[in-house]
């Protein structure tokens, strides 16, 4: 690889020259870059430790060289209303972008890559058909990657906030989050000392308050005057200043691919990051260290420029789901200034998900010690052991079996199975364990194998169970959710092929509307009209009154996944012209008036949830503005809880998988309903839980796949916070089993020697 040319010399690029050069002093190395070598927009660059500990590894005249420029501190600052919370051993390191750049062409010069600025880099096409490789540098506004869309698949999402870039005369002392309440709206400041006498400022705020403030028909200068005035207090009187700056809404860029024939995207050119977890320069400076390292290492361009993707893709990944969710935080800013100030403090450490609370606990114990003094945990008890009251039931800790199907009854009876099952998971030490979805007629189940109360064999079968919970168990509590298939139902077993229908047996289904689960493939259901909605209501009566009679402590409405109660939420499942369809209001009327007939007869000391899909993931569907007006209708019809789930209502849905990745539609909902929630989807650590429930966002977390990992999760997690409190007592006969086992030894001593 003889020729290499870069398009771009932002910091990414400039790095991808010097170590391609520096691996191969013979390579003939071109950078194009269309502006002159000190201009340059915005202000501070931040860069991690591990950023940094890649630089030094690959080149340590670089790294030399950052260091003598950082400006470096530990602290966050968190200012709200009127008050300071610091959060310490956060460690940064930044400096200016100017100064970096600098760097970047000393190094570059020195090592013979050309240099070549106010030169507007031909079509990598061109350059590709002369050059072996093609580094398209070039920003978020990639010319490359917008020449050739069929070949990079690039997806370009806008975001709600305004921002704009700017910098005060003076260095802050800490990392700095300020919040300013105005009459027009809730806005934020992010800022950061870059240099000894300079800090970045980035000022943010929702696209309503940017107009109502008068911010739109402002120009820079003005812009920076009236951002001064808004946070007067923290700059202390003194101004802000632009560079070409102006006001901006956050792009999103995704890529299916990153390179196409010669020539690959690296930075922003190939994936954007928001910059409240300060990640743009960081991507794209570990984007350079990867290309280069396995154009290094692999035989040829297409292996190594697979080996790139390979390596990069997951990690970029990882960040942008990890920015995505502090973006919407910030969005949703407003809804959680009225949190008490400490939550709000850590509800704004933790929004990425990345800071947890274990790990602030170790940077900062003080701190971490002072919320969860708010929250109101006992001393030395762990956030996720404090007890919830719920009506008449008090669960001793917040941890929830979450609903899972099993499809292993026969005619709706539950077994030995269920038995086992469930009353495992109640040893385990979780407050409350839920059944599967208990169906409320034989036509009403998914699968030959779901369990149902449609009959009082069920129900004795059910009691034995709830016997066995409260008798070996004590203090442990077991729910019912109660549901009917809808669209979904007389399919085969999960594991015999999900969602598809039955070969033979086949009942007939019901639906809000006439509409196929899978068209082609799935049965077309029959439409309910007023003497079908009136017998599923009474279903779903009979069913609750068996419930209590079979001793289940919670009932749970199922209103999500797309079977029939969310069917009718759905726009996209819901098609109906009558009383029932077209606005939400309508398409509520029917699930409402099956909880207040179940609420009726459920008696009245316990308390009654309902689950919902607070999206469809699908365009057109339930989003996250329809979730909160459902679950605002829900408690104010008395549900206790909101158990907020997504998804599942149609095949064609697109879920943004990821860790916790459900979490922010409870967050959402709990903050603007203020009704308490169960938040779910891939809460897998005791960390999760702990986090999630001190910033506020979830009242209880309820975990599936880990249950079925571990029957004893809970307590286990208990064991590994050295807890031995109330929260989580050990049944008698596992008590011998509370501490973790010795394992094998590995203490022995090290070498001391190395023989060649």
């Amino acid at each position: 690889m003889r020729r290499i040319a870069v398009i771009g010399g932002g910091p990414g690029g400039l790095y991808a020259a010097a170590l391609l050069k520096r691996l191969d002093p013979d390579r003939e190395v071109t950078v194009f870059e269309r502006n002159a070598p000190d201009d340059t927009f915005g202000f501070g660059v931040v860069l991690s430790d591990e950023t940094l500990g890649g630089i030094e590894h690959a080149d340590p005249e670089v790294y030399r060289a950052l260091c003598r420029e950082f400006v470096r501190w530990d602290t966050i600052d968190i200012v709200h209303r009127g008050r300071t919370h610091t959060s310490g051993g956060h460690g940064f390191a930044a400096l200016g972008r100017r100064r970096l750049l600098e760097i970047l062409h000393e190094r570059c010069a020195g090592l013979g890559v050309d240099l070549r600025f106010r030169a507007p880099a031909p079509p990598a096409d061109a350059l590709a058909a002369d050059h072996d490789l093609v580094v398209a540098a070039d920003g978020v506004h990639s010319a490359t990657r917008q020449a050739h869309p069929e070949a990079f698949g690039p997806a370009v999402t806008e975001h709600r906030n305004r921002y704009i870039w700017l910098a005060a005369d003076f260095a802050l002392d800490a990392f700095r989050f300020e919040i300013a309440e105005t009459p027009h709206g809730v806005m934020q400041a992010h800022g950061y000392p870059y240099a000894a006498d300079a800090s970045t400022v980035i000022v943010e705020m929702r696209e309503e308050v940017w107009r109502a403030a008068g911010l739109d028909t402002c120009d820079p200068a003005e812009s920076a005057a009236r951002c001064a005035a808004f946070f007067s207090e923290a700059l202390g009187g003194r101004p802000l200043r632009g560079n070409r700056s102006s006001w901006l809404v956050f792009r999103t860029v995704t890529n299916s691919r990153w390179s196409h024939g010669r020539t690959v995207l690296i930075g922003d050119a190939a994936h954007t990051a928001h910059f409240s977890i300060g990640s743009g320069t960081k991507l794209a400076v570990e984007d350079a260290l990867a290309l280069a390292a396995c154009v290094e290492e692999q035989p040829d361009l297409p292996a190594a420029l697979a080996a790139y993707e390979a390596e990069r893709r997951p990690v970029v990944a990882s960040t942008q789901r990890a920015a995505a969710a502090s973006l919407r935080w910030f969005e949703e800013l407003a809804g959680y200034v009225d949190q008490p100030p400490r939550r709000f403090a850590f509800n704004l450490l933790t929004r990425s998900r990345r800071v947890t609370h274990a790990n602030l606990r170790l940077r900062d114990a003080s701190f971490t010690a002072a919320v969860e003094e708010e929250f109101g945990c006992r001393p030395g008890t762990p956030p996720m052991f404090t007890p919830l009251r719920l009506r008449g039931l008090e669960l001793r800790n917040r941890v929830v079996v979450s609903p899972m199907d099993m499809y292993s009854a026969v005619d709706g009876l539950p077994g030995d199975f269920h038995l086992v099952h469930l009353g495992a998971r109640a040893l385990g030490g979780a407050a409350l364990t839920m059944t599967e979805m208990v169906c409320v007629s034989p036509e009403g189940r998914i699968t030959p194998g779901c369990t149902g109360l449609w009959n009082d064999e069920q129900a004795l079968a059910w009691r034995r169970i709830t016997d066995f919970v409260h008798t070996s168990a004590p203090g442990a509590a077991i729910g019912v959710q109660l549901g009917h298939s809808g669209r979904k139902g007389s399919t085969k077993l999960m594991w015999e092929g999900i969602d598809q229908p039955l070969e033979r047996g086949n009942w007939p289904l019901a639906a809000a509307s006439p509409l196929p689960y899978a068209p082609g493939v799935s049965q077309v259901p029959a439409e309910l009209e007023r003497a079908g909605l009136d017998a599923v209501r009474e279903q779903f009566v009979s069913a609750a009154r068996r419930a209590a009679a079979a001793g289940f402590d919670l009932l749970e409405l199922h209103c999500a996944h797309g079977y029939l109660l969310s069917g009718f939420l759905s726009p996209l499942t819901n098609h109906r012209t009558d009383a029932h369809g077209g606005s939400l209001r309508n398409r509520l009327r029917f699930p409402l008036d099956v909880f207040d007939a179940v609420r009726e007869v459920w008696p009245g000391e316990r308390p009654m949830t309902v689950r919902i899909s607070a999206t469809d993931w699908a365009e057109g569907g339930t989003d996250a503005e329809d979730a909160v007006t459902i679950a605002r209708a829900f408690a104010e019809h008395g549900a206790d809880a909101i158990d907020v789930s997504t998804g599942q209502v149609v095949p064609e849905e697109r879920p943004e998988f990821g860790r916790s990745y459900q979490t922010p539609y409870a967050d959402r909902i709990r903050n603007a309903v203020g009704v308490p929630v169960v938040a779910v989807g891939a809460i897998s650590s005791w960390d999760d839980v702990n986090s999630l429930l001190l910033a506020g966002r979830a009242d209880l977390c309820a975990l599936a796949r880990p249950h079925l990992y571990d029957p004893h999760w809970t307590l286990h997690a208990a064991a590994e916070q050295g807890y031995t409190g109330p929260g989580a007592p050990w049944p008698l006969p596992y008590a011998a089993g509370s501490r973790p086992p010795p394992t094998g030894r590995t203490d022995g001593p090290g070498p001391r020697l190395t023989l060649g």
